[in-house]
């Protein structure tokens, strides 16, 4: 797990139209639902559905968050489209024992040689859970509940208003996938 009582920075790769603005926002609410501190804002290139998408998350427990710059050394980074990784070196930056999440069938060995990171690794098939429950391959909301499984950064339950107010009714479906995508993601330390 993250460190609690200290300034954490998620970086979220994806492309346009698949949510990695809106996972960011929904994390952020979370955060702050449970009395901490944090801001989520996105980073786009040519904005067209496909390009590919940043976006941070930025959370502490113990004080205001004063950085609004891009996170470039992140904690904590998570894959949603796992076309990226042949195109973006999605660990750039990545701190010295940090997490990634990823989307992706790959065995642990595949992402392991890879990257040659020394990070804690955790990965689910977002995009199966996705098609399965939504219908869709948006793998926004799966990849929430990989992170927080990973991570536990909020809590699961933090996360249900936040996703009712943004997804009204699709509510329910989209905390499915949160909560199959929690329980399926495997992480290796």
């Amino acid at each position: 797990m993250i460190e609690k009582n200290r300034l954490i920075e998620i970086r979220w790769h994806g492309r346009g139209g698949q949510g990695a603005v809106t996972s960011a926002e929904l994390v952020a609410q979370a955060a702050i639902s449970e009395g901490k501190y944090a801001h989520a804002f996105p980073s786009f290139g040519p904005e067209r559905r496909g390009a590919p998408v940043l976006a941070f998350v930025r959370i502490s427990s113990r004080e205001p968050i004063r950085i609004r710059a891009e996170i470039t050394q992140p904690d904590i980074v998570v894959v949603l489209d796992p076309g990226l990784l042949g195109i973006i070196n999605v660990t750039s930056g990545l701190k010295e024992n940090g997490v990634l999440v990823i989307n992706t069938r790959r065995s642990f060995e595949d992402i392991e040689a890879r990257f040659k990171t020394k990070c804690k690794l955790a990965k689910v098939d977002a995009t199966s859970i996705a098609r399965e429950i939504l219908g869709i391959p948006v793998t926004n909301t799966t990849m929430v509940g990989a992170l927080v499984r990973a991570t536990g950064v909020v809590k699961l339950e933090s996360l249900v208003e936040p996703l009712r107010q943004r997804f009204d009714r699709l509510a329910e479906r989209n905390i499915k996938v949160m909560q199959k995508a929690y329980e399926e993601t495997m992480v290796k330390e």
